[in-house]
């Protein structure tokens, strides 16, 4: 899929960050680790962004993560986007013996050390939850690496505002109300944290489905109609300021990501 969506032009690849996910009716439904997986995509791949979308902080000490996204982006040239959020999903959490309280409280303090730590300051931190001595990443990154933070309600917002160069929410299909909304409060945070107001891109992740594919379990909430129906609404979220669509794909197939890539070219046109 990652070279799929190389060759089509496209401009980024993602992969979800989770142990498994259980549906409300006890189905479990599995996938490989992310950032093992992500790296294996970098070797493959030349030109695409690649993210997390997003990395769970609640996983995963925050001085590695730092490194790890130090050296990823290292060995990619320069292609790694760290999209990162809190986490929400209860029976991982359980299953693996992850402290389900705090979590945004948890978060704060994980994503101040691992922004700093990637924008090449050396951090001394005491917390409630993470602790770091005169931490610094050797050898430093090349760049600023992006920051990404999916979030909605309004700590989370202030948290995306503070520290994120990108924001996310998800998922959409055509503009809505809810997606002006969740701009708009987006908007706020960042007035709110005294940044200017082009300092946190914002970026929606939408649902594209095919109809002419079979789907199993269709999401409700999807973009589906012709090429030209997507390319229109891809220019609807550009004229809100959208910086970056991310597309979950109804099927996951080579299929869909050319028929995501002529809808691109034709929004460009």
């Amino acid at each position: 899929m990652a070279l799929a969506a190389e060759r089509a032009g496209l401009d980024s690849v993602w992969l979800a960050d989770h142990y498994f996910y259980r549906a409300p009716d006890g189905s479990t439904y599995g996938m490989h680790e992310a950032w093992t997986l992500l790296s294996a995509v970098a070797a493959v791949t030349t030109r695409v962004e690649l993210g997390t979308m997003v990395l769970c902080g609640s996983f995963r000490d925050p001085g590695l993560v730092a490194k790890m996204a130090a050296t990823l982006d290292l060995v990619s040239g320069g292609r790694v986007v760290l999209g990162v959020g809190a986490g929400w999903h209860d029976p991982e959490y359980e299953a693996f013996g992850l402290p389900t309280d705090h979590r945004v409280g948890r978060f704060a303090e994980w994503l101040e050390i691992v922004a700093r730590l990637v924008r090449g300051e050396t951090v001394d931190f005491a917390g409630k939850y993470h602790q770091v001595r005169g931490a610094s990443l050797v050898p430093p990154p090349d760049r600023r690496i992006p920051i990404l933070v999916a979030s909605r309600r309004p700590r989370m917002l202030e948290l995306a505002a503070k520290w994120a160069d990108a924001w996310n929410t998800a998922w959409f299909g055509p503009v809505d109300e809810r997606v002006r909304e969740r701009l708009r409060d987006l908007q706020s945070a960042v007035a709110g944290a005294g940044r200017p107001a082009d300092a946190v891109a914002p970026t929606v992740g939408i649902t594209v489905r095919d109809q002419d594919q079979p789907v199993a379990e269709p999401a409700a909430d999807a973009i589906s109609g012709t090429v030209e129906e997507l390319a229109a609404a891809i220019k609807d979220y550009e004229a809100l300021g959208v910086d970056h669509l991310i597309a979950s794909l109804e099927p996951v197939t080579p299929r869909s990501v050319d028929r995501l890539a002529k809808a691109k070219e034709l929004a460009a046109t």
